[in-house]
């Protein structure tokens, strides 16, 4: 079964393992419209959460398996009983549910983790698969930390799970530790020895530790594996998972050499790396394969020349193929809100309500009057500031002045609402941004740190909106504020403030690591 078919099972990890990302922690309606992408992507499998880490793990999983419907949804679970009664309670609406229960199988972890004997591992596996097969017809079972467990032990485990009623055997390298040869070898041997391996197709999910998670995937399929586990834009925990859209365009471009296939809409790839990075707060950085900004950008007069005359001399796919033809100009500052609602709606994004679609157009009225040419970048991003916003909010920026002149220290007045109430501040910085995010402490005093800023132009020219990322940590609590304005001290308050009402929020997430 794992061997025969030439097409690989695509199954994104994006909405639970890539939020895994420091920082990267999505509402229940993000991740709503993530699911809604992937679907549009054309993904096989969606593992929208771990159903029993929290209510608003629940909620997200149970939302997008009731909405979803050409995309299997998945939830992951332990191999504990409560943990696959969540799962499955949570996937009960789904057109097309998984269950994707694990146990560590390495002696590391066996010893020090679990505490738990190789045969009690065994045990405890097989309870889960029949527990889970109770509840539904799909389940996964995976080897946590397989790439540092016995091949002996795995044969013994994976058999013996899949008697249990596994459909699908996934052997993750946890720790981003294989090495593609080693790992390829891995998967051909388990495939050749277990008895029973053609009543299940095998799975890889690796991460990015050593720069290898691509290669390892893809030397896993070429030894059987027909199902690979990964996320837009690589997203996840440490240096991340195999990037979507690398496995997929990999597989597509070197047909000739791999043959298999996907049923991936690659034209849809851009946009769901798009939402990824605007959702999470996460940019894509502009040598990225596929979805940078340079990804198909030639510098070179040879290269440059080479291309005008015949595009495949120095390309091997082309921009269109995976969807970098969508950024268009397609709004302007008389566009009526139809107009407005359809496009956001072909974007991939409805409104609840009148009035949360009168909000989101009332602030593309704001945006059109100081930009004259709207992209859907620019739209994107707009939707995304309006639902940070949207979301908790103890504070609220109500007016900003800044003033910054050579050789003079720059100044920040704020007028800011906490629960209501405006409070006035004014500080100095180093420099404009400096000093507006010491004014917003004054009121905040939130005794956090701040880990990263940064500043991305959403689309082209001077009069780009610019999307800001903060990174905010405290007490080992990491999270990312967003705000977008073609002001950047305003867009930059905006994500200070946005940070600061998610830590206000405090929202917790407890993911396990598969």
């Amino acid at each position: 079964m794992s061997c025969n078919d030439d097409r690989v099972i695509i199954f994104d990890t994006t909405l639970r393992d890539g939020e895994q990302s420091p920082g990267a922690s999505m509402t229940r309606d993000e991740k709503l419209r993530i699911a809604k992408q992937l679907e549009k992507l054309r993904v096989d499998v969606i593992e929208a959460g771990f159903a029993i880490a929290s209510p608003g793990d629940f909620e997200s999983v149970k939302t997008i398996a009731d909405t979803i419907k050409d995309s299997t949804v998945c939830s992951l679970s332990r191999a504990l009983d409560a943990d696959i009664d969540r799962a499955g309670e949570a996937l009960r609406g789904a057109n097309s549910g998984r269950i994707h229960t694990f146990i560590a199988t390495s002696p590391i972890h066996m010893q020090y983790k679990l505490q738990m004997e190789p045969d009690q591992v065994v045990e405890n596996a097989v309870r889960a698969v029949k527990r889970a097969r109770n509840l539904i017809d799909d389940v996964e079972f995976s080897l946590e930390d397989a790439s540092r467990s016995e091949l002996d032990f795995m044969c013994r485990i994976i058999e013996q799970v899949i008697d249990a009623g596994a459909r699908t055997i996934n052997i993750p390298d946890t720790v981003g530790y294989a090495v593609p040869q080693e790992y390829g070898n891995t998967i051909a041997q388990l495939i050749q020895r277990i008895p029973n391996a053609d009543k299940a197709i095998f799975s890889v999910h690796c991460h990015n530790d050593l720069g290898l998670a691509v290669a390892n995937s893809l030397a896993a399929v070429s030894a059987g594996a027909r199902q690979v586990e990964c996320t837009i834009n690589g997203l996840g925990e440490r240096a991340g998972n195999a990037s979507l859209e690398e496995i997929v365009m990999a597989l597509r471009t070197r047909k000739d050499v791999l043959g298999l296939e996907t049923r991936i809409d690659t034209t849809q790839i851009v946009p769901a790396s798009r939402l990824v990075s605007s959702v999470t707060g996460f940019p894509v950085q502009p040598n990225k394969a596929i979805v940078g900004a340079n990804a198909f950008a030639h510098e070179s007069g040879i290269h440059q020349d080479g291309v005008l005359k015949h595009r495949e001399t120095y390309e091997i796919m082309t921009a269109e193929d995976v969807g970098w033809n969508t950024n268009r100009m397609v709004l302007g500052k008389l566009s009526g809100r139809n107009a407005f609602r359809t496009r956001m709606e072909e974007l991939g994004t409805t409104f609840a309500s009148d009035a949360e679609l009168n909000a989101a157009f009332s602030r593309f009225k704001e945006l059109a009057d100081k930009k004259s040419e709207i992209f859907d970048d620019d739209l994107v991003a707009l939707v995304s500031d309006a639902r940070a916003s949207a979301g908790h909010e103890k504070y609220k920026l109500s007016s900003l002045n800044v003033t910054s002149q050579t050789g003079e220290t720059p100044v920040a007045s704020l007028v800011v609402s906490v629960d209501g109430e405006e409070h006035s501040v004014e500080s100095s910085g180093s420099g404009p941004v400096d000093a507006a995010f010491k004014a917003l402490e004054q009121v905040a005093n939130s005794g956090a740190n701040l880990q990263l800023y940064s500043v991305n132009a959403i689309t082209s020219g001077t009069d780009s909106q610019g999307e800001v990322t903060v990174r905010l940590e405290k007490a080992g609590r990491i999270v990312n504020g967003l705000g977008a304005d073609t002001d950047i001290i305003i867009a930059s308050a905006k994500a200070y403030i946005h940070a600061l009402n998610m830590l206000d929020a405090n929202i917790q997430k407890a993911h396990p690591q598969v």
